[in-house]
């Protein structure tokens, strides 16, 4: 699952608004502010969940989950290696 923060966080990594995020996800401005208006776990379809996750993987950005193997602990967000930005 992924968080508001985290999709907060990759939006500013890859430096782009909401409106660029919804065009590269195929959904629209008011599902992106609900969905990072979300406390803790963002709420949403799961199709636009995974459109979301699809966007930012596509773009270079790894979304870190919980317990998942990674140099630091907890939730978070990092480029790829050899990412361009």
């Amino acid at each position: 699952m992924i968080t508001a923060s985290q999709m907060r966080a990759a939006r500013a990594l890859l430096g782009i608004d909401q409106k660029t995020l919804a065009r590269m996800a195929g959904i629209s401005v008011p599902t992106i502010q609900r969905m990072e208006a979300s406390d803790g776990n963002v709420r949403g379809i799961v199709d636009s969940l995974t459109r979301v996750v699809t966007a930012f993987d596509a773009a270079g950005v790894e979304l870190i989950g919980e317990n998942v193997a990674s140099s630091g602990s907890g939730r978070g967000v990092r480029l790829k290696s050899g990412s361009v930005q």
